[in-house]
């Protein structure tokens, strides 16, 4: 590569990645935060049900039923209880076999200390997860090795630093894009190779995630957005009074469009790869005018699976409100929807901002490596 184009990439990682270094020193929780919650006393552990039964006469309630379970994690396991099971018209049917998850009240009465609380999903999940690796690997290859370690990474770093920090009362929106930068500069290098390929996506990305941030933040404030319109952010707000509500729903929305830049991203830049390798002698305007053809068929496609997908998270609300009648208009303003159309429209304008820019600084960066002659410091092994 060009000493010249070292120096220039250098001069625009170096400063991301001591940045991001920094945010993460910074922000790293300390593990001192106590939260008290409601039924901290309650213990939980999973079980699988031997029988299911009337309950005994000492609970006298109409339809009330418990399970006869071998406890197989968690308090008394391993070792054999009774567990109330929900009741009602529209109650889970519990049957022999199931594997549940069960909760324990130590303060409860004799004979009602255990409860169903869920089925345990932990089996089929983890068959799942390993149909999705084996699908990964098969079509990828090694690559998919590094990817699914870039899966791994990121699930991490959300468990031991992204989350404990937003609740020791740290700006969700200062821990996002830490969090972000963090992701990206592991996992795009990781999963697709330490080559100035990976360092042009990421620097796509970065652009577009400045423009998501800037709208999300302007948005959320003229839309007066106050984060708490579900369960479980007014469970939160009431156990941990220190967590900026609203910075978290633009956290949710840095963090959400995260993966979607990545694809973009990748493939603008992988596209003008090719178009470069296949006429060396092509400007970087020719470049960036075919490789803009793929990009806005690639843009209208995934702007519109972003907004379907976040349309299908308030699904069920949807039809609650279509149920009462409430205009249109009405029912969307209302808070709970009118954050994932925040979240649809903003991430489509971060994808439509992905295109043109990535693609920009992929014309320019491939035209003139492919003109001098140096692309085996590209790497032709992507053709693999």
């Amino acid at each position: 590569m060009p000493r010249h184009l070292k120096v220039l990439i250098g001069l625009l990682v170096g400063p991301l990645v001591l940045a991001t270094v920094v945010g993460l020193a910074l922000l790293w929780p300390d593990g001192d935060l106590e939260i008290t919650s409601p039924g901290a006393d309650v213990e939980r552990g999973t079980a699988e049900v031997q029988e299911v039964g009337a309950c005994p006469q000492a609970i006298d309630v109409e339809g009330c039923q418990v399970a006869q379970v071998e406890l197989l994690s968690g308090p008394g396991a391993p070792g054999t209880a009774a567990a109330l099971l929900p009741y009602g018209e529209l109650a889970p049917a519990v049957e022999p076999g199931d594997r549940i998850i069960v909760s324990f009240t130590a303060q409860a009465p004799e004979g009602e200390q255990y409860a169903f609380q869920d089925f345990d999903r932990g089996p089929p999940l983890l068959t799942l997860t390993i149909l999705f690796a084996v699908g990964v690997l098969a079509l990828s290859r090694w690559r998919g090795i590094g990817a699914l370690a870039s899966l791994a990474y990121s699930l991490v770093l959300i468990a031991l630093f992204t989350l404990p920090a937003i609740m020791e009362g740290s700006s969700p929106l200062a821990v996002a894009v830490v969090t972000a930068a963090a992701i990206m500069l592991v996992t795009l290098y990781l999963s697709h190779g330490f080559d100035v390929r990976s360092t042009v996506a990421m620097l796509g990305t970065l652009v577009s995630l400045v423009v998501i941030g800037l709208l999300g933040w302007v948005f959320t404030g003229v839309g007066h957005f106050t984060g708490v319109v579900d369960e479980g952010s007014q469970y939160i707000s009431g156990i941990a009074a220190q967590v900026d509500l609203r910075g978290l729903l633009l956290a949710g929305l840095v963090i959400g469009a995260l993966g979607v830049l990545d694809d973009v991203t990748v493939t603008q830049t992988w596209a003008v790869w090719e178009l470069a390798d296949l006429d060396p002698d092509a400007s970087a305007r020719s470049l960036f005018v075919r490789a803009m053809r793929i990009g806005r068929s690639h843009a209208a496609s995934t702007v519109n699976t972003l907004v379907l997908a976040y349309v299908g998270a308030t699904l069920p609300l949807m039809l609650v409100f279509s149920a009462l009648d409430l205009p249109f208009g009405i029912a969307v303003s209302q808070e709970i929807v009118a954050q994932e159309v925040v979240r649809g429209l903003v991430g489509g304008l971060g994808i439509l901002a992905a295109v043109p820019v990535t693609t920009a600084i992929a014309a320019l960066v491939a035209g003139r490596l492919v003109r001098e002659g140096r692309t085996t410091d590209v790497g032709p092994s992507h053709r693999a």
